[in-house]
């Protein structure tokens, strides 16, 4: 999907030193994941290239921190606006790069704009309060209170599931509350990240060189992380390389959102219809790559017929094909190792006595969505996270056995139960080992205003625009006697 070439014409996406946009000689070639055509071009960035980005972040951080609420505030509503403006062009760049149904990618613009809007909203919120320092006997009578301040510099490295909404997500909330930001977004959607780059550094509101964009993978990762100039990493991805920021780091905050293995549990007094819809949603929308994506359906013995059934009937009427109809449900993978990995779990699966009841077909390039039956806890297609279109069914004999097997996984993140027992709801908000819980309706399901991430493999700190702006501020303590 990538190839490199000389400068040329071609290169569309550029480097933000700062406010200052560059080219490199060398750019990176993306093609598409649907037609192999090239989409975008983007500068191959080097260490040197992110320690001067760097540079420049923790020079403007001063002038960032110094700046007034009011100006940020309409520095994002601008943003938000501008988005808004150019809502067809930021849905046609991502059904380039990454092949996300144009559908799909319209909600995606829209939902990058309610973040952006939202944490306009939370920063009026960001504030301290007194504390009365005369409460214990050791203490006096004093003004006292705490405040919270930015942290400095922020860097944020982003995936290519969600490549505009969870750029905003990280970038929006750390330029709010007056930080400055270097941003290395996934080489998969270059231009994406650009054009939103590009938007808040055009802002009549944007304070000079607060927002760096570098482009690159390993090198450029592993420079920002090491680095004693950011204060905050925030990293969206995979565990492996959470793993590897986390011991890279040294004495910085780290904000984590890593993998899932997404479970819920149908319960025999389900709504069966309604949960297969809505499961075969929440298992296949965005081609299965998302971090919340459905991956393990525990059924009742009682219904597990009857739900197979019906979510194979669910499944047959989801649309696979172009991602440029608007009637499109899901395009392909993001790249051919991702299609043969998803192969590779369907034929283990098989190989130890699984039986595939619809899909894992290739369909204009896409893998279509696939259902899984007679599958065990102790498959490898539900110990792992698939990141592809497969869902798999676990029959199970009661609810005691169904939250066993979904808290025995070290992944945490979403869990969801299908019930119309109050009690049987109650039971699971307190046994579910993840850090959110979704009571009828998939475990895909996720709000942009509420705190997300997760537990355990899943990750450290939350998302979300009020969690965020915790995550990139630090508390000041005052006391004036």
């Amino acid at each position: 999907m990538f190839s490199i070439f000389k400068s040329d014409s071609r290169g569309e996406a550029k480097v933000f030193m700062g406010s200052l946009e560059e080219t490199r000689d060398e750019l990176l070639e993306r093609r598409s994941p649907y037609d192999n055509s090239v989409v975008s071009v983007a500068p191959i960035c080097t260490a040197e290239d992110t320690i001067r980005a760097l540079k420049i972040a923790k020079q403007a951080a001063k002038e960032t921190a110094k700046s007034p609420l009011h100006q940020r505030v309409s520095w994002l509503e601008d943003v938000a606006d501008m988005i808004e403006t150019h809502r067809e062009d930021m849905a046609m760049t991502l059904v380039n790069e990454v092949a996300k149904p144009l559908a799909f990618a319209r909600v995606e613009v829209d939902r990058c704009i309610e973040t952006i809007r939202v944490t306009a909203k939370e920063l009026i919120a960001l504030h301290g309060e007194t504390i009365p320092t005369d409460i214990a006997p050791s203490g006096k009578k004093t003004i006292a209170y705490f405040t919270r301040v930015p942290v400095g510099v922020v860097a944020c490295i982003t995936p290519f599931n969600f490549p505009l909404n969870l750029v905003a997500h990280k970038i929006a909330p750390a330029l709010g509350a007056g930080n400055a930001v270097v941003l290395k977004p996934t080489p998969e959607a270059p231009l994406t990240a650009y054009k939103l780059a590009k938007l808040f550094n055009d802002s009549k509101y944007a304070i000079k060189d607060a927002l760096s964009v570098v482009y690159g993978d390993v090198e450029v990762g592993s420079t920002l992380v090491k680095s004693s100039i950011p204060r905050v990493i925030s990293f969206t991805g995979s565990v492996p390389v959470g793993n590897i920021i986390t011991q890279q780091a040294g004495i910085k905050k780290v904000s984590l959102e890593l993998g899932g293995n997404a479970a819920t549990f149908i319960d025999s007094s389900a709504d069966i219809e309604y949960a297969a819809s809505r499961c075969a949603f929440g298992a296949f929308v965005n081609s299965g790559q998302v971090c919340i994506s459905l991956q393990r359906i525990y059924v009742h013995a009682d219904v597990y017929d009857v739900f197979a059934e019906a979510i194979a009937r669910e499944t047959k009427t989801l649309k696979v094909g172009s991602p440029y109809e608007e009637d499109t449900f899901m395009g392909p993978l993001i790249d051919e190792e991702s299609l043969s990995r998803a192969k590779t779990w369907v034929a283990s699966a098989q190989n130890e006595g699984a039986t595939l009841l619809t899909g894992a077909e290739v369909v204009d390039g896409a893998f279509t969505p696939t259902v899984m039956t007679n599958v065990t806890d102790d498959m490898q297609i539900v110990c792992e996270e698939v990141f592809a279109p497969i869902v798999s069914l676990v029959k199970v004999e009661s609810y005691e056995e169904a939250i066993e097997k979904m808290n025995d996984s070290p992944y945490g993140l979403q869990f969801s139960i299908f019930t119309n027992d109050l009690k049987l709801t109650q039971r699971f908000i307190d046994d579910a080992e993840c850090g959110g819980v979704v009571i009828n309706d998939i475990p895909t399901l996720r709000f942009d205003v509420q705190p997300y991430g997760g537990s355990k493999l899943s990750g450290v700190g939350r998302e979300g625009p009020k969690w965020a702006l915790e995550e990139f501020t630090e508390v000041k303590s005052v006391v004036i006697c």
